[in-house]
């Protein structure tokens, strides 16, 4: 049987939106995948962020939340990492 995939959204902002060059991308992720692979997700995609990736905070539909929280379809996952000025 074959895991159902969900949708999400992801906001980028500071070196992510850099990285990227936009400030928001729409990713496909298995059914049950947790918020902390989204993040690995961005790092695999663009290893210079790696810099970031055990400082950075998890936002889901503007809640914080910890790394190992499991997504929903629909959901908006927001990754906040530190910025200049701390």
């Amino acid at each position: 049987m074959s895991k159902s995939v969900i949708t999400i959204t992801v906001k980028l902002f500071a070196a992510y939106q850099e990285a990227y060059g936009v400030s928001e991308l729409i990713w496909d992720f298995p059914d049950g995948t947790i918020v902390k692979s989204v993040c690995d997700r961005l790092i695999t995609e663009h290893p210079e962020l790696t810099q970031w990736s055990q400082i950075t905070r998890f936002g889901v539909n503007l809640q914080f939340v910890e790394a190992d929280t499991i997504l929903q379809n629909g959901d908006e996952v927001v990754l906040i990492p530190p910025v200049n000025g701390g």
